[in-house]
């Protein structure tokens, strides 16, 4: 026998569905005030976050097929000159960013150095020891470069996920607010605010999780760029130091 002061509770299917419609985009409607605050918070932070995922998408992209065909031409042997000139062509790699850094150093550089009398090792040190530098400094900025505006993605995934849930928590508040005002505690009664409110967290972890995976994604790109960055910047100073040391011992035969 089921006490009549819990009676209200128990209600068929049909009668609770009756009191409030299924339709998500309705219960976004009816939610209160401040849910519908969060969920215009939610919208946007999604809506920038899938606009900075296509766009790193598309420079990622571009940046990997423009830093293969310049390290092709790098080692095929093209003059160091004409590649240098070809570069303006390869805005999208930070290989090829990092070699016109490199390159252009490295011919100012050696203007200011006379050819002394003694080997070519003491003749081309200080020049290497600037071009190096030049290289660090330019794969710093082409990391910082590629890194840019993702950390708004991590912001996303930390943050969306509580401000889903802080609105939540707000439509319950509500929604036992007006059950105390009415005085009645029906499952009818109950289920459209917490529903409602629900939405508030769904919105909040379907913003976080492709922000997250993003990330994720484009953290382990940038890493991958950053160490071909370093591999490359060690096999340009070392060819330009061979190559300085052939005209070296050329010029000496002569």
């Amino acid at each position: 026998m089921i006490p009549m002061s819990i009676q209200p509770l128990v209600l068929p299917v049909g009668a609770v569905g009756a009191g409030f419609g299924g339709d998500v985009l309705q219960m976004v409607v009816n939610a209160g005030l401040m849910v519908k605050f969060v969920m215009l918070i939610l919208l946007l932070f999604s809506v920038v976050s899938w606009s900075i995922i296509f766009m790193k998408w598309r420079l990622f992209r571009k940046a990997r097929a423009e830093s293969d065909y310049f390290l092709e031409r790098f080692w095929e042997g093209t003059e160091f000159g004409k590649l240098l000139n070809e570069t303006a062509d390869f805005g999208f790699s930070p290989i090829a960013q990092v070699f016109r850094a490199g390159y252009a150093e490295f011919r100012r550089v050696r203007k200011l150095h006379t050819t002394p009398s003694g080997s070519g090792e003491e003749t081309i040190r200080p020049v290497l020891d600037q071009v190096e530098r030049a290289l660090r400094r330019s794969s710093t900025q082409q990391t910082s470069r590629m890194e840019r505006t993702i950390s708004f993605l991590a912001t996303t995934g930390n943050t969306a996920p509580f401000i889903g849930l802080f609105g939540t928590v707000w439509g319950i508040m509500e929604s036992f607010h007006g059950i105390g005002l009415r005085g009645s505690a029906s499952l009818a009664v109950v289920a459209p605010g917490i529903s409602e409110a629900l939405i508030a967290t769904a919105a909040g972890l379907a913003a976080a999780i492709p922000a997250v995976v993003a990330y994720n994604y484009f953290s382990r790109r940038v890493v991958v760029f950053t160490s071909e960055m370093e591999t490359f910047a060690s096999d340009l100073l070392s060819v330009i130091e061979r190559q300085h040391l052939k005209q070296q011992a050329s010029s000496r035969e002569r």
